[in-house]
């Protein structure tokens, strides 16, 4: 009896990937929760990182964020990019990938999956305001909102803001996404459109988080890092399931065998 490879197994079902999708918004709604009420540290931790970003002179928030809330199309576009791009992107590329790269799936999945809920445990431990609630800078969410749906709560439907995590700006899931889209695209994709959109996209996203004031330069690296640790992870965690399911598998198969059949007369 052949065994199937853990690395040529099918498909995931569908049923059990949004499972997974809403165990990680149950998380991220409790990363809600534990960091209500905690402004006044989320205020101290952008202030530190606003710090150390002009020690060292990387600082590019100011001046995308002038150039962003200067022109009202350029600012119109980046709001809806910033509101948009990362629940539409994210699930397409995620769908791509279950569909017509099943053998790359549960991997890159997990990477996503361990990198997100890395970043959970980020919002948590380290709450912190972003920039549009920093003085000097202009939210320009709020200050093009009458183009779009949001309100003053970053990119939540107004009167909904209360279902949205303000203080998660450390690492940005919005940029950890989007580079994990575009390494998917660069080295699954076939043909130069696909990889191209590999390079630009998270580059897009980059300018439009430090651009609308919702990021720091150091949330994007932040971000970049905690998708590197679940590439890294990934593989480690995957053969270690297969291991295991192999394992009661092939206890199950010897259980059956040993037992034997019972008689009928």
């Amino acid at each position: 009896m052949s065994s199937t490879p853990a690395t040529v197994r099918s498909r995931p079902r569908w049923w059990i990937e949004l499972l997974l999708i809403a165990v990680l918004y149950e998380a991220y709604s409790l990363s809600r929760l534990v960091v209500r009420g905690d402004v006044d540290a989320a205020l101290r931790n952008a202030e530190r990182i606003l710090h150390v970003e002009s020690l060292t002179h990387l600082d590019p928030e100011h001046v995308l964020n002038q150039v962003v809330s200067s022109h009202v199309f350029i600012g119109v576009v980046c709001d809806y990019a910033y509101a948009t791009l990362h629940y539409v992107i994210t699930p397409l590329v995620l769908f791509w990938l279950w569909r017509r790269r099943p053998e790359h799936y549960r991997g890159a999945r997990t990477t996503l999956a361990i990198a997100t809920l890395v970043s959970l445990a980020g919002f948590m431990l380290f709450p912190t305001a972003p920039p549009r609630m920093i003085g000097g800078f202009t939210d320009t969410m709020a200050h093009f909102a009458s183009w779009g749906w949001w309100g003053d709560g970053a990119s939540a439907p107004r009167g909904m803001e209360h279902m949205t995590n303000e203080y998660a700006a450390m690492p940005s899931l919005h940029v950890g996404w989007a580079a994990w889209c575009g390494w998917q695209l660069w080295r699954l994709g076939r043909g130069r459109v696909l990889r191209g959109l590999g390079v630009l996209y998270p580059l897009l996203v980059v300018v439009v988080v430090l651009g609308t004031a919702n990021h720091y330069l150091a949330d994007v690296l932040a971000g970049l890092a905690v998708m590197g640790l679940g590439a890294l992870a990934s593989p480690w965690l995957l053969r270690g399931l297969d291991r295991l399911r192999d394992g009661v598998a092939m206890r199950r198969e010897a259980s059956n065998k040993a037992t034997p059949p019972i008689e009928t007369k």
